[in-house]
């Protein structure tokens, strides 16, 4: 019984991993093609999008302004994400992940949290990050200073 209940949650988070998968693929797709209903759609109410820039700290409203914008112009951002890994709360209602990004500013990683309600996923937050190599910190470093 133990083995069954085993290969059941198994296939089930195989499962989960497609569908978030398609989810936050179909999610950067819409940015790329400048789909702001497709873009903000999958975003929960408290949705939080944590940007490159110090102070960008967008709650959904916000950033929907700030990005309403570029999405009329069909100029939004394309990001196109690999090395994906997701992780899952015990009750698998909230689900987290880290990816690589390939953009326009070269190498990038996001993470994310999506929540599970009423058997649909939601993206409640997002976290932009430049990479940058540790034997490059200090000449980046010295660049944020220059005023």
């Amino acid at each position: 019984m133990k083995i069954v209940l085993f290969l059941i949650l198994a296939v089930s988070c195989i499962n989960c991993n497609a569908q978030l998968d398609k989810l936050i693929d179909d999610w950067h797709l819409a940015a790329t093609n400048a789909d702001f209903n497709g873009y903000f759609d999958v975003m929960d109410e408290t949705f939080v999008f944590l940007g490159t820039a110090p102070n960008e700290r967008w709650e959904k409203e916000e950033f929907s302004t700030f990005s309403k914008p570029y999405f009329d112009k069909g100029q939004a951002w394309d990001f196109k994400a690999s090395n994906r890994v997701w992780m899952f709360s015990k009750n698998k209602k909230t689900a987290w992940f880290d990816e690589d990004l390939d953009t326009w500013m070269e190498g990038c990683r996001g993470s994310g949290i999506v929540v599970k309600n009423n058997g649909e996923w939601k993206i409640i937050y997002y976290n932009l990050t430049v990479l940058i190599e540790n034997e490059k910190i200090k000449e980046f470093i010295e660049l944020r200073q220059k005023k």
